[in-house]
């Protein structure tokens, strides 16, 4: 996917210095928590250098303003209660935003401690079937299966849900792993 880039318009913003870039950067973290790879992209499309931005970002990090493993810690913790998000969904996630696997898979497991992937897929799935059979009762099965899915949950915890929720209308040929 290419983004896309507007032309130089005249009275564009001015390349970023140092001190600007590290200005901007600060202001940045004052609204949210930024990944490393997230800040220093955000940086250069400002106008800072590439160069500039890294270091700029490094020494954010050294200072312990940018921590990509507290940042996954929290994203993932508020993913998976908030929406309710399996362990695939909030795994790409911070992969996408640049976060490094064995502290993808740290911040994962610790989301996960205190219930199971199987216990929150339940209650997403409990929330979301009252609507299905609302609006098409013989269509919810594959529905909440497709929505569960989509939320990243795996195939077998999605099938053991619908056994509990839905055994009256989950045959076990209707649903694919």
């Amino acid at each position: 996917m290419t983004a896309f880039r507007r032309p130089p318009v005249a009275g564009a913003r001015p390349a970023l210095d140092a001190r600007r870039a590290r200005t901007v950067a600060l202001d940045l973290l004052a609204r949210k928590p930024w990944t490393r790879r997230d800040l220093a992209s955000r940086l250069r499309r400002r106008g800072a250098a590439p160069d500039v931005a890294e270091a700029v970002v490094a020494d954010l990090e050294a200072r312990g303003y940018v921590d990509d493993r507290a940042f996954a810690a929290v994203w993932a913790e508020s993913r998976a209660r908030g929406r309710s998000l399996g362990r695939q969904r909030l795994g790409g996630e911070l992969r996408a935003r640049g976060v490094a696997r064995p502290l993808v898979e740290a911040a994962i497991a610790r989301a996960f401690e205190d219930t199971t992937e199987l216990a929150r897929a339940q209650v997403a799935a409990t929330r979301r079937l009252a609507i299905l059979r609302r609006r098409a009762p013989d269509q919810a099965a594959r529905r909440l299966h497709d929505y569960l899915r989509r939320r990243g949950y795996p195939g077998d915890v999605v099938r053991e849900v619908l056994r509990a929720l839905c055994r009256d209308a989950v045959s076990e040929e209707s649903i694919e792993p």
